[in-house]
């Protein structure tokens, strides 16, 4: 079976030296007609594994999967449709069909001095209220257990489910030195002013390492983001 080595935004530099995806490249096989049958399964769609299903299939290397950024698992993302149906990504945006090559995307720019420690824990003085905080890139383990946590507070009332909120206490990992989730809750719940909320995802969004989703529609000077649809993996729909 035919493979691809996949570069990893994050160069691998913010997992332990141990971790099989500290060298910064993972290896993927070609999808076969097992994958299509991942896709397919109605039960993995309607429970929302199926992507995180067919990439688990097609990565090679022997990785912890669980580990990986976010930004890195939409590397592998764009990877996997290339491997399965192709670099060829057509879509609609403003009632007009658009037409990307998805093997010429890059990885966004990284500064490596942020990461040279490969510790997921970074310093920022929110602005406006001067606190010092920490915080960490996502991974996909977080990103369970802020799903879990939200369908539990649809259950209590599917009205009003804070996720900016939920998602900003797995990121913040200390408020002025204090490190206990339950101050951490508290300084979300009742401190953290919008004003400084936006400007930490802003960094957040500067720094985390990732692939250029974006593109420039034909007449246009400004690159935009690439809508990223059921077409992507599901092409004939």
């Amino acid at each position: 079976m035919p493979t691809e080595e996949v570069e990893l935004p994050s160069k691998g530099l913010l997992y332990p030296e141990g971790s099989g995806l500290a060298k910064g490249v993972i290896e993927m096989k070609y999808m076969t007609a097992k994958e299509e049958d991942i896709l397919t399964n109605q039960s993995y769609i309607k429970n929302g594994t199926a992507l995180d299903r067919l990439m688990k299939s097609l990565i090679v290397s022997p990785i912890e999967y669980d580990e990986l950024l976010i930004g890195d698992k939409n590397a592998i993302m764009v990877a996997a449709r290339v491997l399965g149906y192709g670099s060829e990504y057509s879509f609609d945006y403003l009632g007009e069909k658009q037409t990307v090559d998805l093997s010429l995307l890059e990885n966004k720019e990284l500064d490596e001095d942020l990461f040279k420690d490969r510790n997921n824990n970074f310093p920022f003085t929110l602005p406006h209220s001067k606190n010092n905080i920490t915080f960490k890139l996502l991974t996909g383990k977080d990103e369970k257990n802020i799903q879990r946590e939200l369908d539990g507070l649809k259950k209590i009332n599917k009205d009003n489910v804070p996720e900016l909120t939920t998602r900003l206490k797995y990121i913040i990992t200390s408020v002025e030195g204090k490190t206990e989730p339950k101050d951490i809750r508290e300084f979300v719940d009742k401190y953290l002013l919008a004003k400084d909320s936006k400007a930490l995802r802003e960094y957040m969004k500067k720094i985390q390492p990732d692939v250029d989703l974006t593109f420039f529609p034909e007449g246009s000077d400004d690159r935009v983001n690439i809508p990223i649809g059921i077409s992507f993996f599901w092409p004939e729909l």
